[in-house]
């Protein structure tokens, strides 16, 4: 019995690290089902407070139609990009962050949140664009963060050498953590790229991206 210990446990473990990718894989695309389906409904609800009540009972008959919410939500943003594409869309857009700036409360959350978005996103953006090396939480404990730019304004002004801002993600969720102020001297580049990063962060260690490839030897002169 005890010879045979040690094969079960194994075998589970195998189990585990087969099935789990999957199960956590199925767990992501359903939470994000349920959420584009839950605003789907959302604006259901909105649409039945609007339209006559001839056009209610045909509306309610589409919350039981099952991934339609993905799908409308899907083609609402195809055909919001395809909108903005344009002179006239863009002109429409700027009057929409106009009016959403003179509200109060409301214009802090929604230019704040605007900002992240268009720097984490945009094309144009370095945020996110590459992966470092620093000491945190202390001196002589290394973790990977990711660079997001340069401090500007008031705060570049009382720092008398170049620094960086950096992100430092939590392990295994790398939605949260802690936005850090770093000289430039401190911070250590890496050759591998963002998502290798990530995968790193997220199997807190496990899964190690390639080493960098040696340099080229330069071919002799004759």
């Amino acid at each position: 019995m005890t010879t045979q210990s040690p094969s079960v446990k194994k075998y589970l473990i195998t189990g585990v690290l087969v099935w789990m990718p999957l199960a956590v894989t199925v767990w992501v695309l359903l939470w994000v089902l349920g959420l584009m389906d839950g605003m789907f409904s959302w604006l259901l609800t909105i649409s039945q407070a609007v339209l006559p009540e001839t056009m209610r009972a045909g509306i309610e008959t589409l919350r039981g139609v099952p991934g339609l919410g993905v799908l409308v939500l899907l083609v609402l943003l195809w055909l919001t990009g395809l909108f903005v594409a344009n002179i006239f869309g863009q002109w429409w857009l700027a009057q929409w962050d106009r009016l959403l700036h003179k509200i109060p409360i409301v214009k802090s959350i929604y230019s704040s949140v605007k900002q992240v978005s268009d720097t984490l996103f945009s094309s144009s953006g370095n945020a996110f664009r590459e992966a470092v090396l620093v000491q945190y939480p202390r001196a002589g404990s290394w973790t990977i963060a990711f660079v997001t730019g340069s401090p500007s304004g008031e705060i570049a002004h009382h720092l008398s050498v170049p620094h960086v801002s950096v992100y430092v993600p939590t392990t295994p969720n790398p939605t949260s953590g802690f936005f850090l102020i770093m000289p430039r001297s401190e911070v250590v580049p890496l050759a591998m790229s963002v998502d290798e990063a990530l995968k790193y962060i997220i199997s807190m260690g496990v899964v190690a991206p390639p080493p960098p490839a040696p340099p080229r030897p330069v071919p002799a002169r004759n």
